[in-house]
């Protein structure tokens, strides 16, 4: 029963760990100069703006900065909504993350 508990815990840490750092995995990444203060920080307040779906959309725009282009002008209604809490977020970050 503890080792199945133990073991019920590690799977569920390793996958927090893993869900959480997706921005800040993706910004340390980076080809940009940034301090992994920062970093966590905007990952913190995408941990409160944004849902995992949106965490993964937002990280890969750290390599790949067309797509947010891309993103921001598509038709489609559902990245039109994205674009919004993504923008919300970055407007966010900013302002709490500023050094």
């Amino acid at each position: 029963m503890k080792t199945a508990l133990i073991f019920s815990f590690s799977i569920f840490m390793a996958s927090a760990v893993h869900a959480v750092g997706l921005i800040e995995n993706a910004c340390l990444s980076s080809e940009r100069s940034v301090s992994r203060s920062t970093c966590s920080c905007i990952q913190q307040v995408a941990n409160n703006k944004l849902n995992r779906s949106d965490q993964k959309i937002a990280a890969k725009f750290f390599k790949n900065p067309n797509l947010a282009q891309e993103t921001r002008q598509s038709g489609n209604r559902s990245k039109e909504k994205f674009w919004l809490r993504y923008k919300d977020w970055g407007q966010t970050a900013a302002q709490t993350c500023s050094s």
